[in-house]
């Protein structure tokens, strides 16, 4: 595991060290830890832990299901502008 400086809770892995050594990065993120996955030296991914942390977490029951982009386009639009049908 390669920690890296800026934060105590962040570690850099290749996707081949966490295959060979899972259940140490797994006891990290589910202990608060964040890992970022690189391969080829580019990050791929990350582990995050699941406890309300990710974006989609916190916008869950604000963003409506199968919003038309156009509508909410026009939605926008009329707040901003104020504007009344």
């Amino acid at each position: 595991m390669e920690n890296e400086d800026y934060d105590m809770t962040v570690k850099t892995a290749t996707a081949a060290e966490i295959q060979m050594n899972f259940p140490q990065y797994l006891g990290f993120v589910m202990n608060g830890g964040e890992v970022i996955v690189t391969e080829n030296g580019e990050e791929v991914g990350r582990f995050i832990p699941r406890a309300g942390t990710t974006l989609t977490d916190s916008l869950t029951g604000i963003l409506k299901t199968k919003a038309d982009p156009a509508d909410a386009r026009e939605e926008g639009l009329r707040e901003k502008y104020a504007c009344i049908d």
